[in-house]
């Protein structure tokens, strides 16, 4: 059988077991139970409000409960241990029971409710709640709730803390439907908190001997001193001889550049004037020679020019004459 199954099975067993003592066990005042599967068979915790009806005359009751678990819901060799509900008041299967009791006896529904919340936190719960669901007055169903003190509704504190109980009356009209909810006195919620007045601090910090407050918030200076001492411990421990070769070897790189001569500055602007003088002699021949190649062109384009106008003249005087 797959894991999933096997939940599945469980959990419809445990609960057919738990109606079976609800119903079974409804006037001894049943509060609940614990199944737990041990190598020697299936342990059983029932817890009753009254032990003595659940056990019977001579444990007649008991056996017949046992009998009952091995035929119906095929458990090996169960054992069944009951227990004394220590508070019925806040036990709150057992409180839904007696409330649903009390609306099918005539009670009315909110005289009911208040009695009922009203006795829980006598009895010391940090937070009550009831809700009753259905036909309470009228034909018309409603909701009615009493609430009283801290409840909490979600989250893990709703399942883990808070004791559920839930039961049902039937009456005239129909059914109604009891939801208790109650939270016991010694719950540890996790947004609780506590305020000490008149208390020196000194008696909640975790002090020393011969070690003040004022020691403990500026720090730890005993520690931070002997870390410090730690890492020039370390520090000391390295070998002084390869310190001085390191620094000898780098020494002697540093020594292979004094062979290179630095020029001065004098010599740099000499150099630079010297440059400065070659390339304005270069500037000069290279105009000259444009000038004078630009003087020859003028010069041809004139003679052509002359050329043209004695043609023309020529030409003009060959005109007339004819």
């Amino acid at each position: 059988m797959a894991d999933e199954q096997q939940f599945i099975e469980d959990g419809l067993q445990r609960t057919q077991i738990d109606e079976f003592f609800a119903d079974e066990l409804g006037r001894a005042g049943y509060g609940g139970m614990e199944v737990a599967k041990t190598p020697m068979g299936t342990q059983i915790v029932l817890k009753a409000e009254k032990p003595g009806m659940v056990i019977g005359k001579g444990g007649k009751n008991i056996r017949k409960i046992t009998s009952t678990l091995e035929s119906d819901f095929d458990l090996d060799d169960p054992q069944v241990d009951v227990q004394e509900v220590d508070e019925p008041d806040l036990n709150a299967r057992i409180v839904a029971d007696r409330l649903a009791n009390a609306l099918e006896r005539g009670w009315y529904f909110r005289k009911a409710g208040h009695t009922t919340i009203d006795r829980i936190m006598e009895a010391g719960a940090k937070g009550a709640e009831i809700v009753l669901s259905g036909k309470v007055t009228g034909a018309r169903s409603r909701v009615e709730k009493f609430n009283r003190g801290y409840i909490k509704h979600n989250g893990e504190p709703a399942e883990e803390i808070v004791d559920h109980g839930v039961a049902t009356a039937v009456m005239k009209l129909g059914t109604i439907g009891v939801q208790v909810k109650i939270i016991p006195p010694e719950a540890e919620l996790p947004d609780d908190f506590e305020i000490y007045e008149g208390v020196e601090v000194e008696d909640y910090v975790a002090a020393e001997e011969d070690e003040t407050v004022e020691e403990l918030l500026e720090g730890e200076p005993e520690e931070t001193q002997s870390v410090t001492e730690a890492t020039v411990d370390e520090d000391a421990a390295v070998d002084p001889e390869v310190d001085e070769e390191v620094i000898e070897e780098e020494l002697d790189e540093d020594a292979e550049f004094d062979d290179v001569e630095v020029p001065d500055d004098d010599d740099v602007e000499e150099e630079l004037a010297d440059l400065d003088e070659a390339v304005d002699e270069e500037l000069d021949e290279d105009t000259e020679a444009d000038a004078e190649e630009l003087m020859e062109e003028m010069e041809e384009a004139d003679e052509e020019a002359d050329e043209a106008d004695e043609s023309e003249a020529d030409a003009d005087e060959e005109g007339d004459e004819e």
